[in-house]
């Protein structure tokens, strides 16, 4: 199993960064892909059980959010479209001076047998083009 953690500070509020993290659509100016909602989650339409396809062109992967903790913590999977056993993110969100502290962790179980050390640098990647795009977006 792969997996990477990236821990930076976000310069903005917390609820800000966890609206800008959660409601994954919103991020669409700030990113080489597009997300769009596919299915509404329990309560909103980006609550638990929320689906957005990432992609171009209807090629990509579909994540489904699986927990909500308001202002502290995202948790989601991939549920389609990637060539993985598991793959799971979790972002956690905490107040931090000039504004709020995000460590984003992706784990990842290839189908195919790859190295840990192959794939590491492609979820690290990953995540700060997330990040890129929330730092963006705030500005």
């Amino acid at each position: 199993m792969a997996s990477t953690t990236v821990d930076t500070v976000l310069p903005a509020p917390r609820e800000v960064v966890y609206k800008l993290f959660t409601e994954r659509d919103s991020l669409n100016p700030f990113l080489p892909i597009q997300i769009s909602l596919k299915k509404p989650g329990i309560g909103s339409p980006s609550g638990v059980g929320a689906q957005y396809h990432l992609g171009i062109a209807g090629v990509g992967l579909t994540e489904e959010t699986t927990e909500l903790v308001p202002n502290e913590r995202m948790v989601y999977r991939v549920i389609a479209g990637a060539p993985v056993k598991r793959h799971v993110g979790t972002i956690n969100f905490s107040d931090a001076p000039g504004g709020t502290r995000v460590v984003y962790t992706m784990e990842s179980e290839p189908s195919l047998p790859l190295p840990a050390q192959i794939l590491e640098p492609g979820l690290r990647a990953l995540t700060n083009v997330l990040i890129g795009s929330v730092r963006k977006a705030i500005k």
